[in-house]
């Protein structure tokens, strides 16, 4: 079995390293990650330059591009063979809800699944790096699911509690939850003088019930959602033929 990892925090993050040392157990290894952190590059392709491919000391591969980047170079071209499985992270954070739309972790996976090759996510609710040990224990266990009954086809993205084994309650099937507006841009003066503008911290959850990965993690719940990449906004498509019947003028 062949398996492709990528993430966003860079190829010298300890999440990384946690989760290609699992993934070892289950067959022949390739890390292709960035040269630097990429947190919320999303699906984001470097065009407008080439790219460069460099070995770190310790076997892995980073690219001075995006996580995207990192897996579609690594699949339509760097590797003699097309992996059988692309995994990404383990993330420095959780990544549920809107998340999804702008991480870097869920865009390497994301891109995976687009070029064929089924794809999973994981991401450690909490910064720091706190319980690692059990977000690469909980990394195991899906990874040898998966080996053992494979789901082609599929997108999943994993969000694991930080905190202690004892502490995890099992595993749930969600549904994405949804998050409050995204705080007020931070704004402040550079050393020479000029405006510059930080992008303010994520809202909070707003639609956290059952079901959904929000409400799964704040119970130590693994959260495990299965992804789709159609956009197709399938309840509006009538409403907007009713539109475009209505004369403009």
């Amino acid at each position: 079995m062949r398996i492709l990892i990528s993430n966003d925090d860079g190829y010298f993050s300890p999440g990384i390293e946690a989760l290609a040392a699992v993934a070892r157990e289950f067959g022949e290894v390739t890390v292709i990650a960035p040269e630097r952190d990429r947190s919320g590059a999303s699906n984001s392709l470097t065009l407008d330059r080439p790219l460069s491919v460099r070995a770190a000391a310790n076997g892995f591969l980073y690219v001075n591009g995006t996580p995207t980047d990192c897996v579609h170079v690594a699949v339509t071209g760097l590797l003699e063979h097309k992996p059988d499985l692309v995994l990404s992270g383990i993330n420095d954070g959780a990544n549920m809800g809107d998340d999804t739309i702008y991480s870097g972790t869920v865009a390497a996976a994301t891109e995976g699944y687009l070029l064929g090759v089924p794809a999973i996510a994981f991401s450690s609710a909490r910064k720091g790096y706190g319980h690692l040990d059990v977000a690469a224990k909980v990394a195991r266990e899906v990874i040898a699911r998966w080996v053992r009954r494979p789901l082609p086809g599929t997108l999943l993205n994993v969000n694991i509690p930080s905190c202690p084994a004892e502490a995890l309650q099992g595993t749930r099937v969600t549904r994405l939850g949804k998050r409050h507006l995204a705080e007020p841009v931070i704004r402040e003066r550079s050393p020479r003088g000029d405006t510059i503008w930080w992008i303010g911290p994520a809202g909070g959850a707003r639609e956290a019930g059952p079901g959904t990965d929000f409400h799964a993690i704040e119970n130590n719940w693994v959260s495990i959602t299965p992804l789709d990449i159609d956009l197709t906004g399938v309840k509006q498509l009538p409403e907007v033929e009713r539109w475009l019947d209505t004369p403009a003028s």
